[in-house]
């Protein structure tokens, strides 16, 4: 998924009248959902809004979707060096650009245009400054008050305090006391030694009727008012204001002190209230976490993390049970319409056995004929000296083997399955695995199909998607099938047929994005034996019996658990075999034996 390099706009255009970024858009890879997987759209970057089109030339009908970037989150991917995420709230958009140059640039207009927004912008802050200027005053002193609320200075620690000052301020009041004292007994001797100087000049200097004095010869000023009041000067009395000083100063700090004894005795009450708020608030904020958590988990689901990958947020239990569960959900659908189809016969013509057995002149004769000859000669051999086999099913006359295979993490365990079935030759068994026209009636994992070449009478090239199950993803594969009839060296060899399958390259069905390129190798080799009928009896279906030899070398592509993909294959593979097998014996039934 590529971004097209087109834009109206870049992160550095500013509107310079109004200082706001321009328009700015291109064309995206966006996630839709798990089947369509993502998708080019036409995005666009206006006015703090993040819209989208389903192409360019589609803007005229609306955008299918939009963000409002105020409180949007931006989340470059830890992985994919050209996805981004954006979040608001539980919506969130998943998006991949052309190269991580693009994503960078994008995520930088993003930014731009949230900041310019209003919330958090320069213009929005000189705009404000001067009620920011109060808060942000308002909100340090908070800070402070909670910052020492947090670092423990509790009540008693103030209170230890206020009794240290109450010591230095106790001293200092009798400091001051002594002060005033010593004034007041300097003024009062003062005043006694003025009283007894101003009673011997009554008795030498003459007065005036209204009480003002002479003035003497060298016209100074006498007293011209009456002795000062016996209080001191300006009738300010220090020692009795000294005393109520000290009396009021004593009188606040005991009632201060009072203050604090309550405060004391509360304090233990105040905290276990406060512990038990705290502990309901952190109660709270745990259960509102978890409750974000799984409503993430759950809007998300389906979303490219939950993908397959090597970085999935799936863990392999997890992973194996959508798995299951998606197969289980396919079966049941398989199932119902199954009891509701009828079967139409249609014709299926058969070649000459001659045509089958040429080794053919297309450019991949000599392929076809390699892989017939390593078949033939290693697909045979008995399993049982063969300790790398396991066994891992075995009902009744069907039997699966698996030898455990890794290469780079992927698995690639070879698989070999070996059945009989009466009543059927290896020539019918084969022609229905190979016919693509009568393909869809027993094969369940295919979502389509088409040839895209024909080679030869009994070679064609293949083009098909399985259907997906979730969270794995898509496959399909582009393969070479051909049936052959085996000449028999010697007369007591029995009749072989063989069809084998494997992976080849085609300008016709190039690799795409949306599906994950398989890599097979897959034959199918079936012996006919024939029991001699009783008397003259002709040969009856009931005298024949198919040897078939399975094997299956598949390169699931992508990443999927290794746990993850035994199981399926254990899974998948027996009923394969048993609904194949299960169609040809009712498909060939009443019809002549097809040797």
């Amino acid at each position: 998924m590529s971004e097209k390099s087109s834009s109206s706009g870049s992160d550095e255009d500013v509107d310079p009248e109004s200082g706001q970024p321009v328009e700015f858009g291109g064309v995206l890879s966006k996630w839709t959902n798990y089947i369509h997987g993502w998708q080019d759209r036409w995005v666009v970057l206006k006015n703090n809004t993040l819209s989208y089109y389903k192409s360019e030339d589609e803007r005229e009908y609306g955008c299918r979707g939009s963000l409002c970037l105020s409180k949007a989150v931006i989340t470059p991917h830890e992985f994919d060096e050209c996805r981004f995420d954006i979040s608001v709230n539980d919506s969130v958009w998943y998006l991949r650009a052309e190269d991580p140059e693009h994503r960078l640039h994008w995520i930088e207009s993003i930014e731009l245009h949230k900041a310019e927004s209003g919330y958090g912008s320069e213009t929005s802050l000189r705009r404000h400054g001067s009620m920011l200027s109060l808060t942000s005053a308002a909100s340090a002193l908070s800070s402070a008050s909670t910052s020492s609320f947090k670092k423990g200075h509790r009540l008693r620690e103030k209170l230890a305090e206020m009794e240290t000052f109450r010591d230095i301020l106790c001293r200092q009041v009798d400091t001051l006391q002594k002060y005033f004292d010593s004034c007041a007994d300097a003024v009062s001797k003062d005043e006694f030694q003025r009283d007894r100087e101003e009673d011997e000049d009554e008795f030498l200097t003459p007065t005036r009727p209204d009480g003002e004095h002479n003035h003497n010869n060298n016209g100074s000023k006498e007293k011209l008012f009456s002795p000062a009041s016996p209080k001191g000067i300006n009738g300010i009395d220090f020692k009795g204001e000294a005393i109520t000083f000290k009396a009021t100063t004593a009188g606040i700090l005991s009632t201060l002190s009072h203050c604090i004894e309550l405060m004391v005795k509360r304090e233990d009450s105040w905290q276990k209230r406060l512990d038990k708020e705290m502990e309901k608030r952190r109660r709270v904020e745990d259960a509102y976490k978890s409750a974000m958590n799984e409503l993430k988990k759950k809007s998300h689901y389906g979303g490219p993390d939950y993908e397959e990958g090597p970085n999935s947020l799936i863990n392999e239990d997890e992973f194996f049970d959508a798995v299951e569960a998606e197969l289980d959900r396919q079966d049941k659908i398989e199932e119902q319409s199954h009891s509701e189809k009828v079967r139409t016969p249609r014709p299926t013509p058969v070649s000459p056995a001659d045509v089958f057995s040429a080794i053919g002149t297309h450019r991949f004769a000599n392929k076809v004929e390699e892989m017939v000859q390593n078949h033939m000669t290693y697909s045979l051999q008995d399993m049982g000296g063969d300790a790398n086999w396991q066994l891992v099913i075995e009902e009744g006359e069907m039997k699966v083997y698996r030898r455990e295979v890794e290469e780079n993490g992927i698995v690639l365990d070879p698989l070999k399955a070996t059945h009989a079935v009466k009543g059927v030759t290896g020539h019918e068994v084969c022609h229905y695995f190979w016919d693509t026209a009568v393909r869809n009636d027993w094969e369940t994992t295919i979502e389509n199909f088409n040839v895209v070449e024909t080679l030869s009478d009994n070679a064609i090239i293949v083009y098909q998607t399985h259907k997906r199950v979730w969270p794995a993803s898509q496959r399909d594969v582009l393969y070479l099938s051909a049936i052959r009839k085996i000449l028999a060296t010697n007369e007591n060899d029995p009749d072989t047929w063989l069809v084998c399958n494997f992976s080849v390259d085609h300008d016709g069905a190039p690799p795409t994005n949306r599906c994950v390129r398989a890599k097979i190798n897959v034959a199918m080799i079936c012996q006919t034996l024939v029991s001699p009928p009783e008397g003259d009896k002709e040969i009856s279906r009931d005298n024949i019996l198919c040897k078939i030899t399975y094997v299956a070398n598949v390169n699931p592509g992508g990443w999927a658990p290794a746990s993850v993909l035994r199981a399926v294959a254990k899974r998948e593979y027996p009923k394969f075999l048993k609904r194949f097998t299960s169609y040809v014996q009712e498909k060939t039934a009443g019809n002549p034996i097809l040797f």
